[in-house]
């Protein structure tokens, strides 16, 4: 029997599926390689933190704000109710704990939905799907980066539990108004942690990764409703809560946090510290880091300052019926510092932060008036001069250019003829303050301001002696925290220390001090401006029980009002006035516009401080004075005050009574 011949075409068949087999499984290869060649490793997870939110605190522990590229604060799946966690599943994947990373039924629920739609959309996606496309992949809507995602999905699966991928979820989702997570939403919408969130409010959060901005109860309310109530629908649907409790979240209202609850606390003061912030530490982990920050401010205090400022704006408005005419709102600024480390405990730059973020603490260079005069003194006191000494205090002309003439004039256009310097300082003559400017030399006192932390233009003339240099609030309240302190100027600072996310330290303050005046003239400028409370254009707060010195301003036209004061632990700079420079209205004085802000502000916060006195030096010695004609006092006198003076220094002289003293005049 002739065996069979296999013909040439039946031998070739076996070899061609072979081949076929492996064009096709080589394709099928190279496209899974090419989808996930570039794939992230999911071993990334274990190592992956998220940008997270960096909080700002006060010294007093109050929250201020919080800085975010994404606002993410991550919580443990026991701190997430019961009703969200279920909410979401049953929103978003009722299979979750089911399936291997992928739903076909979803899948296939989805495809005759795009089918009929004729695009893409995104129905099908599990959980874990949804998870792998937020931390791994961009949101195209495409075939590849759905095979993609779902691969991702099927690793993320095989290496990590079911709870753990929904912590991961729940930490990760977007939920709208800027808030990643659902601590992060439950602080945006409610103003609450999301472990005291109620069944209504857990719908409501569980309903927004579908659509965050059209489901989000800000702006679009009535959408956010509608989409509630699926939720809760799909919660009795699957047997989560009962119908009594499904038609009672119906009918609960949406209470959403007040912008208060959510904002920026002492708002001026954050937008002061954010640039050294960003110096210190990098933009980068400043907004996504989640460090913790503490600053300088008592919340307190800021809470204070900003009653104060308000009502003392008020005040003035009524004064000048300013409601009723119409016109320019007046501004404000306070500073409150402490004496000893240069602290910053409060700061209000305006009276609105959201109509203007102009910082009048700061960033308005506005003429000090009066308040200047110290820095003068001061001087005159390094040079040797005493509180005792005499200018004739009478009318001045200067010859100008063009045949023009400065003829200055004191602010109440009276004249004292003799006078001490410490009863000049004490009711702010300008005519004493001028000759003492032209007989210690302007370009000195210029550069001596500078020594002393005046960082702005200064124009070394006559007139600086009223004040007519521009500055800002701030750099003048250092000025008078190293009276208070001794002599020491520290300079103002705002931060404390930056900590990261596992509490390591990245930044700490290294404050700025040194001597800029002895301490001997320190206390005796004290002295003598504790004379501008007890008997000068300050004496408004004498009524305050704490030892205490201070100095008004007010600029020509009453354009600019301030007050300056301290005690030995505080010290307060006030500043009143239009931003336009126009006039505040007739006699706003100093006195008037700025002395009762900065009283406010003082006996709220002096009663959480030590009651204490000046530290008077041992070469310094106390004598009663004579504050007119700057001899020892005698019973018949009526103007006495407490002076101090260097020892070796002090009057040696009684004042008789009517006898015009013959102690040396400088004019």
């Amino acid at each position: 029997m002739k065996p069979r011949r296999v013909s040439k075409k039946r031998r070739l068949i076996l070899p061609g599926l072979i081949l076929l087999a492996g064009v096709v499984c080589g394709s099928a290869l190279g496209a899974f390689l090419a989808l996930t060649h570039d794939l992230p490793r999911i071993q990334e997870l274990e190592n992956f933190r998220p940008s997270t939110v960096t909080r700002v605190f006060s010294a007093d522990g109050k929250l201020l704000t919080e800085f975010f590229v994404e606002k993410r604060v991550p919580v443990s799946l026991d701190d997430i109710p019961d009703y969200l966690k279920h909410a979401v599943i049953a929103t978003e994947d009722r299979r979750f704990y089911e399936h291997a990373g992928i739903d076909w039924r979803g899948i296939a629920r989805a495809l005759v939905k795009d089918i009929l739609a004729g695009r893409l959309k995104e129905g099908g996606s599990t959980i874990t799907q949804q998870l792998a496309k937020v931390l791994f992949l961009d949101p195209e809507k495409t075939l590849n980066r759905k095979l993609k995602e779902a691969i991702l999905a099927l690793q993320i699966e095989r290496r990590y539990r079911k709870d753990e991928i929904l912590t991961l979820y729940l930490n990760q989702i977007y939920l709208g108004g800027g808030a990643y997570g659902v601590e992060a939403a439950a602080n945006r919408y409610f103003g609450r942690h999301v472990w005291e969130l109620d069944l209504a409010e857990c719908a409501l959060i569980a309903g927004l990764p579908r659509g965050p901005t059209l489901y989000s109860p800000l702006l679009n309310p009535d959408k956010a409703l509608a989409r509630r109530a699926t939720v809760v629908n799909s919660l009795r649907a699957t047997g989560y809560i009962t119908e009594e409790q499904y038609q009672h979240a119906l009918k609960e209202p949406i209470r959403l946090a007040t912008g208060a609850d959510f904002g920026t606390k002492a708002p001026y003061f954050i937008a002061f510290v954010r640039p050294y912030l960003e110096e210190a530490v990098g933009e980068n982990l400043l907004y996504r880091g989640g460090l913790t920050i503490q600053t300088t401010l008592r919340a307190s205090w800021q809470e204070k300052a900003e009653k104060a400022l308000h009502e003392g704006l008020v005040s003035l408005e009524k004064r000048q019926r300013i409601g009723e005419k119409g016109g320019e709102q007046p501004q404000g600024a306070v500073v409150v510092l402490d004496v000893r480390t240069g602290m910053i405990r409060a700061m209000v730059g305006g009276r609105d932060y959201e109509a203007s973020q102009f910082n009048r603490a700061r960033q308005a260079y506005r003429q000090p008036g009066s308040a200047f005069k110290p820095i003068i003194y001061a001087y005159a006191l390094e040079k040797g001069y005493t509180q005792a000494q005499r200018i004739w205090d009478a009318p001045v002309s200067y010859p100008q250019a063009g045949r023009k003439k400065w003829e200055p004039q004191n602010y109440s256009g009276t004249y004292e003829g003799e006078i001490t310097l410490r009863k000049a300082l004490e009711i702010s003559q300008n005519i004493v303050t001028i000759k003492l400017l032209e007989r210690l030399g302007p370009s000195p006192v210029v550069d001596f301001a500078r020594h002393l932390g005046i960082r702005s233009v200064l124009r070394p003339n006559l007139s600086l002696a009223l004040g007519t240099s521009e500055m800002n609030l701030l750099e003048l309240a250092s000025v008078y925290q190293a009276f208070a302190n001794g002599g020491i100027w520290v300079e103002p600072s705002g931060i404390v220390d930056v900590v990261d996310h596992s509490g390591k330290s990245l930044w700490k303050a290294t404050p700025v001090s040194r001597l800029v005046l002895s301490q001997e003239v320190a206390y005796i400028l004290t002295n003598m401006l504790q004379g501008v409370i007890r008997s000068g254009t300050g004496r408004a707060a004498r009524r305050l029980p704490w030892a205490l010195a201070g100095k008004t301003g007010t600029t020509e036209n009453s354009r600019d009002a301030l007050f300056v004061g301290y005690s030995p632990l505080v010290v307060t700079g006030v500043w009143v006035g239009n931003d336009s420079g126009r006039s505040l209205g007739n006699k706003e004085t100093g006195a008037r516009a700025a002395l009762p802000i900065w009283l406010r502000v003082m006996e709220e916060v002096l009663p959480e401080t030590a009651n204490r006195n000046f530290q008077r030096p041992d070469s310094v010695t106390l004598v009663q004075m004579d504050a007119r004609t700057g001899s020892l006092a005698t019973p018949s006198c009526r103007d006495v005050a407490t002076a101090a003076f260097i020892k070796g220094t002090e009057p040696t002289e009684f004042c008789p009574e009517g006898k015009e003293s013959q102690l040396e005049k400088f004019y």
